[in-house]
């Protein structure tokens, strides 16, 4: 973990204490315990909730930004960035907190009911609940505006039915935010709304939809689940613009700039055990992967920064999302060379180096530049409202 200098000139004394708090946390013997007991599955096999996330939870730390009364300790951005960038440094799975703290927790905040907040985020900042979003359908993916999922009115509440597809930790989720059509006017992106989805509902099915990745995605089939007001996040048909201030909140890249550091540490730790590091070729790569990340995880940090300072920037996050993630390749591409055959033994393989993460990592390195949104997206972002060319 010594490929980014942790004296960051923005951080604050009490910061970069914070981080030397967390970074001890995730020295202890039973966290490190906790965390190597998650590469033991077998294949097809994935942990719901974790008990690192619960020891988390304990500190108020899952949630660092979140008010106190929800279990967070009312701190910034910043610390939030800094407990995740340590998690996925310490080879924490991301996608749990991702999904409930950063992605269904703060639209909670952001325009979630008292009765909401209350009910729902204290058991995410303990890390003893997961939340989920439902919001690709097999017919849509970027296109959330072409979404055929439709909430009808009935009496006082409404009636759910669609099929939502490409869903992580579903399986394990008690409720997901859900994305409906709830009006057929002439705009397209008017008449979604949000809607807080009990997973366990009777006309609720989850099927899994196996891919290359270690963590499986699912098929919702929802069928005719009757929804109260209760379970509406923010204004009816007003659900578009609450999902794009959800994603330029998401939209930092600090998760990727961070597992992508992680995977070229085990690269360059790989490359010194060989020797191969003395080689100049090999050398002159790993220096310009190494200047990329670091270039990108200025930028993850700056959109932090303009977070807390509440000048969030939609194009600046859409283009730092797009460079981390351009960089996947760069770093699996390498550790192929530098590993060689070796390095595609899977985990299974008593003789894999880096206990098979290369050969994990290979698999599942396209998808950073598909989730929170495609680059084709990213780049349709800065051209369009960056550049302000048109098509």
């Amino acid at each position: 973990m010594s490929g980014f200098d942790t004296l960051d000139p923005w951080l604050t004394d009490e910061q970069r204490a914070f981080r030397r708090n967390v970074r001890e946390f995730f020295a202890e013997d039973p966290v490190r315990k906790a965390v190597a007991a998650l590469g033991v599955h077998e294949p097809r096999e994935e942990s719901g909730l974790l008990d690192v996330y619960r020891r988390l939870g304990e500190r108020g730390w899952l949630a660092a930004a979140w008010p106190e009364e929800y279990g967070g300790l009312g701190l910034t951005a910043v610390e939030a960035g800094i407990v995740l960038e340590e998690m996925v440094l310490n080879g924490v799975p991301e996608d749990q907190h991702v999904l409930s703290i950063d992605t269904v927790g703060q639209l909670l905040l952001l325009a979630g009911t008292p009765e909401q907040r209350t009910r729902h985020l204290p058991a995410l900042a303990k890390g003893e609940q997961i939340a989920t979003v439902l919001f690709t359908e097999p017919h849509c993916g970027s296109d959330l505006a072409a979404l055929r999922t439709r909430a009808v009115p009935d009496g006082d509440g409404w009636r759910l039915s669609g099929r939502k597809i490409f869903n992580q930790k579903s399986q394990f989720a008690e409720w997901a935010l859900c994305a409906a059509r709830t009006d057929e006017g002439p705009v397209r992106y008017h008449g979604i709304t949000l809607f807080l989805l009990p997973l366990r509902s009777p006309g609720v099915v989850i099927n899994p939809v196996w891919s290359m990745g270690d963590e499986r995605f699912n098929e919702i089939v929802i069928e005719d689940v009757r929804l109260t007001a209760e379970h509406i996040v923010g204004p009816v048909d007003a659900g578009w613009q609450l999902l794009n201030d959800m994603l330029l909140l998401e939209r930092t890249g600090m998760d990727f700039q961070a597992k992508l550091r992680r995977w070229l540490d085990i690269v360059v730790a790989d490359a010194r055990r060989t020797g191969r590091l003395a080689d100049s070729g090999y050398a002159q790569r790993i220096a310009d992967v190494d200047a990329q990340l670091k270039a990108g995880r200025a930028l993850a940090w700056r959109m932090v920064r303009a977070q807390v300072s509440g000048e969030p920037d939609p194009v600046a996050s859409a283009a730092s999302k797009w460079f981390i993630t351009q960089q996947s390749d760069a770093v699996v591409r390498l550790g192929a060379d530098v590993m060689g055959l070796d390095g595609l033994l899977s985990r299974w393989d008593g003789e894999a180096p880096a206990d098979g993460l290369l050969e994990s990592v290979y698999r599942q390195s396209p998808a950073h530049t598909l989730a929170s949104g495609t680059s084709e997206v990213m780049l349709q972002i800065i051209a369009a409202s960056g550049l302000e060319l048109s098509s």
